[in-house]
């Protein structure tokens, strides 16, 4: 998910921010691209910016963001034939798990869930999370039909198991948001 409007990052788009000689959302994709076949990034509207990372960028279904459940159904609609599970991450989250899709699969599939949410120190992380093409119908109504952005109303309507993580020094599902969290994150890589 690269689709907010890093308006916290003040003028700099967080994504590209530069952690450790790196874009922000390089470490994603280097953290991410071991475990799924392919990568996309889902924004709000097409950005050059992004281009250079190769990847192909999915707009969210209507003008004016609608969240990250809008750039979830763009995902899971675009999702190719054969394909039926979708991992979600944020583009600001440089310490994403390394075995993210693999246990929160295993966790869906086990349970035959049509998804599955990391859970941290007790808080769900749904930006974290595996979805199953089925779920497309019900997003598309919640985003489109009721104009809901968030996954707090869609989850209280259509619940989910999470899966909780260990708890480390360095959160795994920390998010860079603002240039303190950038320098902390720094600080974390170069530990």
């Amino acid at each position: 998910m690269a689709g907010g409007r890093s308006r916290r990052m003040g003028e700099q788009a967080k994504a590209l921010a530069n952690l450790g000689g790196l874009p922000l959302i390089q470490h994603v994709i280097n953290r991410l691209r071991p475990q799924v076949g392919s990568l996309v990034l889902s924004v709000e509207h097409h950005s050059p910016a992004l281009e250079r990372f190769g990847l192909p960028q999915l707009d969210d279904p209507q003008p004016g963001s609608r969240g990250p459940l809008g750039g979830l159904l763009t995902a899971l609609e675009h999702l190719p034939p054969g394909v039926d599970w979708l991992l979600l991450a944020p583009c600001d989250a440089p310490f994403v798990p390394l075995d993210l899709a693999k246990r929160l699969l295993g966790q869906a599939v086990s349970l035959t869930s049509p998804g599955c949410i990391a859970r941290y120190a007790g808080e769900l992380q749904p930006t974290f999370s595996v979805w199953h093409r089925s779920l497309a119908a019900r997003l598309r109504s919640c985003v489109v039909d009721e104009g809901s952005g968030g996954f707090k109303q869609f989850l209280a309507a259509m619940p989910l198991p999470s899966l909780d993580w260990e708890v480390a020094d360095v959160s795994p599902f920390f998010n860079v948001n603002t240039p303190a969290d950038l320098e902390l994150a720094e600080r974390a890589l170069a530990h």
